[in-house]
């Protein structure tokens, strides 16, 4: 898939996204929908899914497609970690080459990790989205799911934040 083929993926993905989620405000229902569109328009999106804030400093896994999960993702450690303690967006082109990653599965290759944030700009959730190939994410991948991210930001009123 080349770069204009993927824009025009992300493009009809996010259509499809906010008119299933239009008006609901549970956030898992949000959540399972974003992992199960995501994960099935992208061939090469092995596993897709959320991890949530739950008490400050910790990530449980939320509403994913795919293998297996890691339960449970402290901000100190592995990329999601680091995507929920910087507020940045992560990319990995090879895992096996970042000392931090926690292989959660022994198939993935490449992954990109997006914050979601609140109104009042606090993580609530981590998007992380796991390949079997290598380099596969780039700056395309980059800004499409972090446009997608803002649009999940309208969940998260400052005055409803967890930690």
């Amino acid at each position: 898939m080349n770069a204009k083929q993927k824009r025009e993926a992300y493009r009809q993905t996010q259509q499809r996204i906010e008119a299933l989620i239009a008006g609901e405000l549970d956030e898992i229902a949000v959540m399972a929908t974003v992992a199960a569109e995501l994960r099935h328009a992208f061939a090469h999106f092995h596993w897709v899914g959320f991890y949530r804030v739950v008490q400050p400093g910790l990530l449980k896994v939320g509403p994913y497609q795919g293998g297996h999960g890691c339960l449970t993702i402290p901000f100190d450690r592995g990329v999601c970690g680091r995507c929920a303690r910087e507020k940045t967006t992560q990319v990995v082109g090879d895992v096996t080459q970042v000392s931090y990653h926690i292989a959660c599965s022994s198939a993935t290759c490449s992954e990109i990790v997006v914050p979601i944030l609140d109104a009042g700009g606090e993580v609530r959730a981590v998007l992380d989205i796991d390949s079997d190939m290598p380099g596969i994410f780039d700056a395309t991948d980059q800004e499409a799911l972090e446009r997608l991210a803002k649009v999940l930001v309208t969940l998260y009123p400052v005055e409803d934040r967890l930690c």
